[in-house]
């Protein structure tokens, strides 16, 4: 499944709408410390592990295409 994610920092969102999720973070951009969070919170979400999300467009941006692998 891929879906298309909007972060924002600071918050503590989590909103699925279809394929979109806003996700609220509170790491920082630095050392992909953010994007380690994003996928820790989507597997815990979606009840998969961590190894099963990945991130294919967005790494360094605030919108990202992942997907989720079954």
């Amino acid at each position: 499944m891929i879906y298309k994610i909007h972060v924002e920092f600071s918050k503590e969102i989590f909103e699925v709408k279809e394929n979109e999720i806003s996700i609220g973070i509170k790491s920082k951009a630095i050392k992909g410390e953010a994007n380690k969070e994003i996928i820790k919170k989507i597997a815990k979400h979606f009840k998969v592990s961590t190894t099963q999300i990945q991130i294919k467009l967005g790494y360094k941006s605030k919108e990202k295409i992942i997907e989720i692998l079954e």
